[in-house]
């Protein structure tokens, strides 16, 4: 008699799981989750490296293919180069090392085409989650420059936590956005001087720039952002947004 009763009170009693399930409420606006600042700092150096080497892999992947399709008969063979052009590289090279330092400079810059693409890329898909997020509970925005205070002010803050230091406009829809201490130029240096340091940050800048153009466009309003660096850590983006918009 007793172990029944005691059956019927465990029966009767609520489990632990359904007093844990969470309200609708809480589901549909979960509350925001922080994480260290610096971790977002070495995600992205880790960020940079990962795909600066992925980008390489793939360049090596196409050049191989392009050669088995070369090789099959499927494409035309490139022109070979002219051996007088081949003894000019060669005397060149032999008399100085400038040549070879201009052409590891050009094949790096293509690389940083490349790598900064994919970033800009990567930049568009979280900002224009992040727009979609501050503007849970605002309404749309009818005026270009409302647009632009957002991203100075509400965008700028979230990803950046500071605002833009000055904005300019030509009222013809080109912006200015300047900050004078942008947070992924701050701990950026090179042992080799300036020069290098100006040609890391343009790296860097390229997700940024990525995620104003993102946000934007999740806002309605389809913009070219052009990134300039020339005095670390200062940074002016350029943003120009057609006519009529």
């Amino acid at each position: 008699m007793s172990s029944r009763n005691s059956f019927q009170s465990g029966a009767a009693r609520p489990s632990s799981s359904m007093s844990t399930v969470p309200s609708l409420a809480a589901v549909a606006d979960p509350p925001p989750r922080y994480v260290d600042g610096a971790a977002m700092d070495y995600f992205v150096i880790e960020m940079v490296n990962t795909l600066r080497t992925s980008s390489a892999v793939a360049a090596a992947r196409s050049k191989k293919v392009e050669q088995e399709m070369i090789e099959a008969g499927l494409m035309p063979t490139t022109a070979p180069v002219p051996p007088t052009l081949k003894k000019d590289k060669m005397r060149d090279s032999m008399g100085s090392n400038a040549s070879r330092v201009s052409l590891s400079k050009d094949n790096q810059e293509s690389d940083d085409d490349e790598l900064r693409a994919r970033l800009e890329a990567i930049g568009m898909h979280v900002g224009a989650n992040m727009a979609e997020r501050l503007c849970h509970d605002r309404g749309l925005f009818s005026d270009t420059l409302d647009a632009i205070k957002f991203i100075c002010k509400d965008l700028w803050n979230a990803c950046w936590e500071k605002q833009v230091d000055n904005l300019r406009t030509n009222h013809r829809g080109v912006y200015v956005l300047q900050d004078n201490a942008f947070k992924p130029l701050t701990r950026i240096s090179g042992w080799e001087g300036r020069a290098e340091s100006l040609r890391k940050s343009r790296v860097y800048v390229a997700m940024p720039a990525g995620i104003i153009r993102g946000a934007l466009a999740r806002l309605g309003f389809q913009a070219v952002v052009v990134p300039e660096v020339t005095n670390l850590p200062q940074c002016t983006f350029q943003v120009k947004l057609p006519k009529g918009s």
